[in-house]
């Protein structure tokens, strides 16, 4: 990896977690930018059917505070 690379993902790494996300998506979104209209369709798909099953009572919601809390917890866990 080249010494601006580095810099750059020591920099990235230093951002809030939602700008970096930001970048994170915008950085894939510049690789292989064709796909990302099957991924929307996709994901669309995806939403539809975890909204029915939610609606069914086949899944139950977890809070936000707590899914953000474990993210939180996964992503400073992979950064050590």
């Amino acid at each position: 990896m080249s010494n601006r690379a580095e810099i750059l993902i020591k920099e990235a790494l230093a951002l809030p977690d939602a700008e970096l996300a930001s970048l994170i998506d915008g950085l894939l979104a510049a690789l292989e930018p064709e796909k990302e209209a099957d991924a929307d369709l996709a994901w669309a798909a995806e939403i539809e059917r975890r909204g029915s099953e939610l609606q069914q009572g086949l899944v139950t919601a977890v809070p936000w505070n707590e899914v953000r809390e474990k993210a939180l917890r996964l992503a400073n866990a992979e950064r050590k």
